[in-house]
């Protein structure tokens, strides 16, 4: 089969899953729209929060960080994904026991004030077009090399596809789908490491195939390897430390912050969609319930 028809057939099968989740998933009310209905299990949360995470101005970036700027790049890395720790500890656990959809909602009801509601919604707005840019940029990017159109071509087959189950679904059709595109992810970049270290180093496991020696019997160790090919390539050495150990982890512990921060100030180009994908899972701990009141007994009568 053409390699053409083979990638069109992987890509159209790869739609039709995302359009039947939406449809199988479709909100029946306001609570479902905006946040599943409260009803997604923990662990399926968690894999959605993870493809959340894996998108596609996320993944390019990062692997372009990296490829640029070597070992030092993992700083955005783990500040970002940290982030995410700080953002589910100390904003959305309490942004639920509110009881409201949105930010803009929380905000406009703590402060007592429409004004710094329509600050939040703006602000909201002008992160949610600035992250949907870079979203729709790497789509482009990536349906137009492989479905071999050019790039405005990929970016409106990309939103078509958004749009219906965004639609049809809400948060509920769109945590669904991104369980589907998390295992479809976890597979696209496991499976390829797993034998590009077993093929490399004999070792099947690619956390330590990395610090392994290569397997053509030359001895030569797989990041002095590594080294070698992205210097050939224009790049600086990979495992080149420019930066001091002090600054990466002052700048690791400023992503996070910074990242925990911007979004409770509702600025983070990330927390319109992912502070929601937060509150969709059912509650881990039981209600507390108020115990009712008792009517008041009656005084006995003094005697005389």
């Amino acid at each position: 089969m053409d390699l053409k028809i083979l990638t069109y057939l992987v890509v159209g099968a790869t739609f039709a899953l995302y359009i039947g989740i939406a449809i199988w998933a479709r909100a029946g009310t306001t609570k479902e729209f905006y946040v599943a209905g409260t009803g997604v299990h923990p662990i399926a949360n968690g894999m959605a929060t993870a493809a959340d995470w894996m998108s596609a101005a996320s993944f390019i970036s990062m692997a372009g960080l990296i490829a640029f700027l070597g070992y030092d790049a993992s700083v955005y890395l783990m500040g970002w994904t940290g982030g995410y720790v700080l953002l589910a500890l100390l904003l959305a656990p309490y942004l639920r026991k509110f009881g409201k959809f949105t930010v803009s909602e929380f905000i406009g009801e703590r402060y007592y004030s429409k004004a710094a509601r329509m600050v939040a919604v703006i602000c909201l707005i002008v992160a949610s077009i600035t992250y949907v840019i870079g979203q729709m940029k790497g789509v482009g990017v990536a349906l137009g090399r492989f479905l071999e159109v050019d790039f405005h071509t990929g970016v409106g087959v990309g939103m078509g596809i958004v749009f219906i189950y965004a639609v049809l679904g809400g948060m509920k059709g769109i945590t669904y789908t991104q369980i589907a595109q998390y295992c479809v992810l976890i597979f696209a970049y496991t499976v390829p490491a797993i034998f590009i270290s077993l093929n490399l180093t004999g070792n099947p496991i690619p956390q330590i195939g990395l610090g392994s020696t290569m397997a053509d019997g030359s001895g030569m160790a797989l990041l002095d390897k590594l080294d070698m090919i992205v210097t050939d390539l224009g790049f600086v050495a990979y495992t080149a430390q420019k930066w001091s150990t002090l600054n990466m982890v002052l700048l690791t512990l400023s992503l996070m912050i910074t990242r925990w921060y911007s979004t409770r100030r509702c600025w983070s180009w990330t927390s319109p969609h992912r502070l929601t994908v937060m509150r969709t899972t059912r509650a881990m701990c039981p209600k507390v319930t108020r115990s009712p009141t008792r009517s008041p007994q009656p005084m006995p009568a003094q005697q005389t």
